[in-house]
């Protein structure tokens, strides 16, 4: 085995993963109009992703620790590709809603297994590195959003759109497969299936992951159409808050670790979630162009670090297995992720975007509060 090459493949397939969100995010405007839906409307299809997930809730551990992440991963990958294509040739609301819980499912069956082979790889390095992983995936949602809006602008249909991250994605997962971690000893197996209660340390850290997730989620579906109908920016520039967001967040993401060892992870969570709650904070009060721009930068600073530095505590415990202590944490944190959009559009549909915005920023206050009992190896 080498080292290396598993953090190289690895580190593809988190890129690959997140081109995969991002190219469905950017099109969901589109999606919007095509299907003739308000905002509340909206939100209650974007549901569907967090019912997929939540579907595969007990059987994405078990199906990793049976049979491995490498397998799971694979497979849930290629299924993801292949369902975002079909978010794109859905020709009913029906079929889009079924589409989406399919697109959830295998979401989270990435999520769980690619997080697995994450945590084992720092294993072998000895050393933080989950937030260098997270940040590929992050620079993948800022190049998914250049791809979309390349797209937009020269009048590509969602579906073809669609088609060629499918094939991008494929033929990545094709180079990079050989290189994942082995799949685990079937001797290491028995040890994993057995059902163990998360617990306080890691339930806390899956709460810290659902808030940060959720303010996260709420960004990536929501910040286009905040610019465009609050803040008032039009053409290319109803685009821009969601490329500052993804800017900060990505960037941030590659030096995370580095201010975990100098810092500590509670004060990092600290930092963190002041940064959300000002950013969204601002972009509320002052919902104009630059202010809200700054903002955006902001929470895109804030939220970087503290999903992967959890899911890094979680690999430590004494406990649970290190792909069922990341399973529990990160489950429940996408799921976070994925409950944020439909929420924001439901009380937007009964106040105003600005409302749900604010009420976002909140979950920032509320991971600064947590940071003190969170857990630190």
């Amino acid at each position: 085995m080498n080292p290396l090459r598993s953090r190289l493949a690895v580190s593809s397939l988190f890129f690959f993963h997140g081109l995969c969100f991002a190219s469905w995010g950017a099109r969901i405007p589109a999606i919007q109009e095509m299907h003739g839906l308000s905002e509340a409307a909206l939100g209650s299809v974007l549901l569907s992703i967090p019912v997929g997930s939540f579907i595969s809730m007990p059987i994405a551990p078990m199906l990793v620790s049976r049979f491995g992440s490498k397998k799971i991963l694979l497979i849930a990958i290629c299924f993801y590709a292949v369902f975002l294509l079909g978010l794109g040739l859905a020709p009913s609301l029906l079929k889009l809603v079924l589409a989406l819980v399919f697109y959830g499912i295998a979401s989270n069956l990435v999520n769980v297994s690619l997080n697995t082979q994450a945590i084992d790889i720092e294993n072998i390095y000895g050393r933080t590195i989950m937030s260098a992983f997270h940040g590929l995936w992050s620079l993948a949602g800022f190049v998914g959003a250049f791809i979309g809006s390349l797209m937009i602008s020269t009048m590509v249909s969602p579906d073809k759109h669609f088609a060629i991250i499918m094939g991008i994605v494929l033929l990545g997962t094709f180079i990079s497969g050989p290189f994942l971690l082995k799949d685990i000893p079937k001797a290491e197996r028995v040890i994993a299936k057995a059902f163990v209660m998360p617990d306080k340390s890691l339930v806390l850290l899956g709460v810290i992951s659902f808030l940060s997730m959720f303010c996260e989620g709420a960004m990536f579906d929501w910040s286009g159409i905040y610019f465009k109908k609050i803040v008032g920016a039009s053409g290319g520039l109803v685009a821009a808050g969601y490329v500052a967001f993804m800017t900060t967040m990505a960037g941030t993401r590659f030096i995370a670790d580095g201010f975990k060892v100098r810092f500590g992870f509670k004060k990092v969570l600290r930092f963190s979630g002041v940064f959300i709650f000002a950013g969204l904070l601002l972009s509320v009060i002052m919902p104009t162009f630059y202010p809200s721009l700054i903002g955006f930068l902001l929470v895109g600073s804030g939220v970087s670090a503290i999903v992967p530095l959890c899911f890094s505590e979680a690999g430590k415990s004494k406990k649970m297995s290190p792909s069922a202590a990341i399973a529990s944490v990160s489950t429940l944190g996408f799921l976070g992720f994925l409950l944020g959009p439909p929420l924001i559009g439901w009380v937007a549909g009964a106040s105003s975007l600005r409302v749900s915005f604010f009420l976002v920023s909140l979950m920032g206050l509320t991971i600064t509060f947590l940071s003190s009992r969170a857990p630190e190896a």
